[in-house]
């Protein structure tokens, strides 16, 4: 039984990277080894997982989403005002922002356009909505959903528990069932899709639709563990998210991806810069610190790919 096979092997790499962080960091500093020390250090987790997951769902289907940093603080904006004081129509607009997702996923489909250039374009778009609504930093989270993310549950915290839910959903959802083999299907091969019977124009809505839908928690959680957002909150989630799938397993072309990868590549990635900082790392060198540890995750898991390669031909 051959036990690295390549959905092992995207597994494999991401979890020996946490890992291999979260001993390095209990060396550093021991205390974190505890609900309270675990909780601070993936204080942030659950929003970059969720961003990480949206932005899986757009590279999926062979798209790249530079907008979602800029999304994610749109929707950040909307919950500390609109969802506060007037739910209804916070809500409303949250339901608008997913369907303009799903809207631009066929509009990029349709018109055949590069969706780096669409959605580095809307990223202006949430931007400057953002800025009109909360020209400074300002707003309050509403009160359930600060309840939400600041709640304790036994024996692990919460950031704990809603990312195994978080990988747990979308593992069913893109693996299991038969909508997640459709919309995977169209990143690896749309013209037997289409052959199929199924309507890819479909595919890239519900695609681009479920990406709004998780960016849209991503920034309702934010908020809830912040107490309140600003225009510029989630701006390099863009790029965390891009890492988040790539060191998760996921691919940019062809629909592999992995949807629990990509969650562990999120908490990965936020224990780095928790690593960075207790090496006493400055800020201004803790991004490029971050982008070298990718390089040699991706390094380790191009080796294994390789020497599965090998054994294959053997």
């Amino acid at each position: 039984m051959n036990w690295f096979t390549p959905d092992r092997l995207r597994l494999l790499v991401p979890a020996l990277s946490l890992l291999v962080l979260l001993g390095a960091i209990f060396y550093l500093q021991p205390r974190a080894m505890s609900y309270v020390g675990l909780n601070l250090l993936l204080n942030l987790a659950v929003p970059i997982a969720l961003a990480t997951i949206a932005q899986m769902f757009i590279m999926m289907v062979n798209d790249l989403d530079l907008s979602m940093g800029t999304f994610v603080s749109f929707v950040a904006c909307v919950t500390a005002t609109f969802l506060q004081t007037t739910p209804w129509l916070g809500l409303l607009i949250l339901a608008l922002s997913i369907l303009a997702y799903a809207v631009l996923g066929i509009v990029i489909h349709l018109r055949n356009l590069p969706s780096i250039v669409v959605t580095l374009g809307m990223s202006f778009v949430w931007g400057g909505l953002a800025v009109l609504m909360l020209p400074t930093p300002g707003g309050t989270a509403p009160d359930w959903i600060r309840w939400l993310m600041t709640s304790k549950p036994p024996f692990v915290p919460m950031a704990i528990v809603a990312s195994l839910l978080i990988a747990a959903l979308t593992h069913w959802l893109v693996i299991r069932s038969a909508l997640g083999v459709l919309l995977r299907g169209v990143g690896g091969n749309e013209r037997s899709v289409q052959r199929a019977g199924w309507s890819v124009v479909r595919a890239k809505a519900l695609a681009y639709g479920f990406a709004g839908l998780f960016a849209v928690l991503a920034g309702m959680s934010l908020v809830g563990l912040t107490t309140s957002a600003d225009a510029n909150i989630a701006l390099r989630y863009t790029l965390l998210s891009i890492a988040g799938v790539i060191l998760g397993g996921g691919e940019f072309v062809g629909g592999r991806v992995s949807p629990i990868g990509a969650v562990i590549g999120a908490l990965t990635l936020t224990l780095a810069a928790s690593f960075l900082s207790f090496l006493r790392i400055s800020p201004d060198w803790q991004i490029g610190a971050q982008g070298g540890i990718l390089i040699l995750v991706l390094a380790l898991r191009l080796l294994l790919n390789q020497q599965q390669e090998r054994t294959r031909g053997q």
